[in-house]
């Protein structure tokens, strides 16, 4: 199996966008990866989206992992909102350039998690339905009318107990009031960034991918 991602630049709303692309022969699916807040130095390095690729590249998938527009050598500046969805659309149409028959999972941290579940109802809105929508430590609160969440597709929720970014409460009142089928996993004694539950966070994610 291939392991070694390879740095590659996609075409931008803003210019190029610096990702790492894992082409997996044989690949059953494909894994789009989204980063947390860029403001507070997310990028695609970070450890729990380096988990969220691993966990995905031993599950079978081709993987790609992205830096939002002003990140790393990605071109732009930091639009937290929709300009970040406006980036994880030109990723993942690239990829259904690459893989026009293999479905395509989307998997979110903390601000990711908003980015996630907005590109997926942009997709659902073009008549794409994701495979799945990871939301790990999710920024719900950025989810408006504006730009709702994903709805058609299987929604599997992570959240730490001992969120210190995300308060918890505000994942499971929104999570209670979403109105659809999904899960809702939650992580006992673990911090927003998953200190110590690195390897508990891939044995939740293994049978779920």
């Amino acid at each position: 199996m291939l392991t070694r991602e390879t740095p590659i630049t996609i075409a931008g709303p803003c210019g190029q966008l610096e990702a790492l692309w894992l082409d997996t022969p044989d690949a059953r699916g494909v894994a789009l990866i989204c980063h947390p807040n860029p403001i507070q130095g997310g990028t695609m390095l970070n450890k729990v989206v380096s988990t969220l690729q691993r966990t995905c590249r031993d599950s079978g998938l081709a993987t790609l992992r992205f830096n939002y527009r002003g990140v790393g050598a990605s071109a732009g500046s930091h639009d937290m909102a929709i300009g970040e969805v406006d980036d994880a659309e030109a990723v993942a149409h690239w990829l259904r350039e690459k893989y026009p028959t293999l479905p395509l999972t989307l998997l979110g941290f903390s601000f990711g998690g908003f980015v996630a579940a907005a590109l997926g109802a942009r997709l659902e809105a073009l008549g794409i339905t994701p495979e799945k929508l990871f939301m790990l430590a999710p920024a719900v609160h950025r989810l408006t009318d504006d730009t709702p969440p994903a709805g058609q597709c299987p929604l599997i929720l992570i959240q730490p107990e001992d969120d210190e970014v995300i308060d918890p409460q505000v994942v499971y009142q929104w999570s209670a009031a979403l109105g659809r089928a999904h899960e809702l996993l939650k992580v006992a004694e673990c911090g927003h960034f998953f200190h110590g539950k690195l390897t508990d966070l891939k044995d939740l994610l293994l049978p779920r991918l």
